[in-house]
């Protein structure tokens, strides 16, 4: 009797070519991420400001955005009146800080910001976004 073997099915393999361009892909996809996550999510710098707020707006078309100016005093008299003055625009993205900040326009505060690289449209317009402050006391 003669026993007959099943052929047997080597796998199949792949070819260097596509191995190497899922590899450019998955690479490709990584260095895209971490380019978009350092232009609009990594914190450039942080910081504090005060001045005067001057505004404070809730605008835009498709994404409503809170955005406002502070007006910083740079060359102080003697009589401690602001002569020389400068805009600070900034974005706010939390809608309760922005409407505890809106009752004190008019008066002098001094705002927490973080500084992206990029802006998103949902996020503002501005590259600084203010996230904290507190009521700043003339000296």
């Amino acid at each position: 009797m003669v026993e007959l073997q099943a052929p047997t099915i080597q796998p199949k393999k792949t070819s260097g070519f596509k191995k190497f361009l899922r590899w450019l892909t998955f690479i490709a996809i990584v260095v895209l991420v971490v380019i978009f996550w350092w232009k609009y999510f990594y914190t450039y710098s942080d910081g504090y400001r005060s001045g005067l707020l001057q505004k404070l707006s809730h605008k835009g078309n498709i994404f409503k955005t809170y955005e406002g100016e502070l007006v910083q005093r740079s060359i102080v008299s003697t009589s401690n009146v602001g002569i020389a003055s400068e805009k600070f625009y900034f974005s706010v993205e939390q809608d309760s800080l922005a409407k505890a900040m809106e009752r004190y326009e008019g008066k002098n505060i001094k705002l927490h910001y973080q500084q992206k690289n990029g802006t998103l449209p949902w996020r503002g317009e501005s590259e600084y976004i203010v996230d904290g402050f507190e009521i700043d006391s003339l000296p």
